[in-house]
């Protein structure tokens, strides 16, 4: 009989940045203002019973993020963030209809970009929207691998259903209630990643030549999808802080009768960040189903909204307004648990059985040991301790950014701080084109993802996409320093 092994315990950071991230708190809950005296490094030796290294290294800490700043011979105090003086990024207008439905001719572009970032030498990548490696529980999978393997020993040379593991299909429907969802193992698809469970539910619902509406700006990869499947895009504006405009889409519905489906990230889309409220989102489900068009919801991010912002109000995902399977659920591992994984899943409603179809005849199934590995993990309260820890992190880190960008971009430049995820979008002042960026970074070996990637026309060539995936160490930090005096030399 196999003796059980017990995971390796994460390690906890430093005590300095665990009273740090509490700090932190009591500046964002509003216990500590900006103009407010930090508690003096006596004060804070006495209060948490710390050595004079650790209060010292707790308060430069802070001061290093941009939260205090130090007076001489009066100490620490609270400070108004930088990134507060920047404007906002600006909103969409939402008063006039939607271009007209276009073929999609982003491939060549999105090509461009990619290859010349990967011939040229690049230093430091701030356009990868993935965390770096070490937020990621490598150690606590490695073991649940091996557990698998011993229960498991032939299970590399074992066929596995088309559909996925039953075992890690249960895990996720039992998962998705908390976003609201009453899914049963067998509605669960295992997928290649998200990109492959929006490529199967477009397969499901449209044909080349229709029309599908999407968020603008959107994910370039989406749009690839698209164009590979000789789809026609009806962008439709999107807020930075509300998501997609459903009055700008329902004038589309009753212009446009070859809109097939619309894809949505309802929570910390991509690029823009925005979280779409609740009224929002029953309200899509309920128009989509009332124009018989599918709705596909694409949640890559939801694990990844700020605990502040989570509140004691669960998060809900569009499908869990769903009476008639009208919506298809795009899930997906990648951003929040394993990018070497490749491991995404959806329910797909009333397409769940040509879904199942498409899925086997495309690439038939997934290998299991890695969706075994990644359930006996997800099954664990080891999962839900890595989403905080995750998500405390990435808080930092996107301030941190926010507030180097605010110290170093010229005037004019403009950010909303999303509440969660991977990355900031950034409006260039004098609208300055992203291209122009792009070309001058790559010269100093910063790789950026311009604006231009990420819609159809050329409306947001003004933008840059900076991700916040990688802690803000030295390297990032004279990066995104140079990156503003690029910015700042080609206006």
């Amino acid at each position: 009989m196999d003796t059980p092994t017990l995971a390796t315990p994460t390690p906890l950071p430093p005590l300095y940045q665990r009273l740090a991230s509490h700090y932190r708190g009591a500046i964002h809950a509003g216990s500590l203002v900006p103009g407010d005296r930090m508690p003096s490094l006596r004060a804070l030796m006495r209060q948490h019973d710390i050595s004079l290294s650790t209060a010292m290294q707790l308060s430069r800490h802070l001061e290093s993020e941009g939260w205090l700043e130090a007076r001489p011979r009066s100490g620490y105090f609270v400070r108004r963030p930088l990134r507060s003086t920047l404007a906002a990024v600006t909103e969409p207008r939402m008063d006039r209809a939607p271009d007209p439905a276009q073929y999609v001719g982003i491939h060549a572009r999105v090509s461009d970009f990619v290859a010349r970032g990967r011939l040229h030498m690049v230093k430091t990548n701030l356009a990868v929207a993935r965390c770096a490696p070490a937020l990621y529980p490598g150690e606590a999978l490695k073991q649940a691998a091996m557990r698998v393997l011993r229960k498991r020993p032939d299970i590399l040379v074992s066929a596995t259903s088309p559909r996925g593991n039953a075992e890690s299909r249960a895990v996720l429907a039992k998962r998705a209630l908390a976003l609201g969802m009453t899914l049963s193992p067998d509605q669960v698809q295992i997928t290649n990643g998200c990109m492959e469970a929006l490529n199967l539910a477009l397969r499901a619902v449209a044909k080349a030549g229709d029309t599908i509406a999407v968020e603008s700006p959107s994910f370039y990869g989406l749009l690839q999808v698209l164009e590979a499947l000789g789809l026609r895009a009806l962008e439709i504006p999107t807020s930075p802080h509300t998501g997609m405009s459903i009055d700008a889409l329902e004038l589309a519905i009753q212009t446009d009768d070859s809109i097939k489906a619309v894809v949505v990230v309802p929570h910390l889309q991509n690029p823009l960040g925005s979280i779409m409220p609740d009224a929002h989102k029953q309200r899509l489900v309920q128009l989509c189903q009332a124009s018989a068009i599918t709705l596909i919801e694409d949640d890559t991010y939801s694990e990844l909204v700020n605990e502040g912002k989570r509140g004691d109000t669960p998060l809900r995902a569009m499908k869990s307004w769903d009476t008639t399977g009208n919506v298809i659920y795009c899930a997906s591992l990648h951003k929040i648990l394993a990018p070497g994984m490749r491991l995404g899943w959806m329910a797909a409603g009333r397409w769940q059985a040509r879904v199942e179809m498409l899925k086997f005849t495309q690439t038939r199934s997934n290998e299991e040991l890695s969706q075994l590995a990644a359930a006996d993990f997800i099954a664990s309260p080891a999962y839900d301790r890595h989403l905080h820890r995750l998500r405390a992190t990435l808080q930092v880190q996107r301030q941190h950014t926010a507030e180097t960008i605010a110290s170093h971009f010229p005037p004019g430049t403009r950010l909303t701080l999303p509440e969660g995820g991977l990355s900031l979008w950034v409006e260039l002042p004098q609208q300055l084109s992203s291209k122009r960026v792009f070309d001058a970074a790559l010269k100093e070996q910063i790789l950026v993802s311009p604006g231009l990637m990420f819609s159809n026309s050329l409306r947001f060539d003004a933008f840059l996409r900076i991700s916040c995936g990688w802690p803000v160490d030295r390297e990032v930090e004279q990066a995104l320093r140079r990156l503003g005096q690029v910015v700042t030399g080609l206006l």
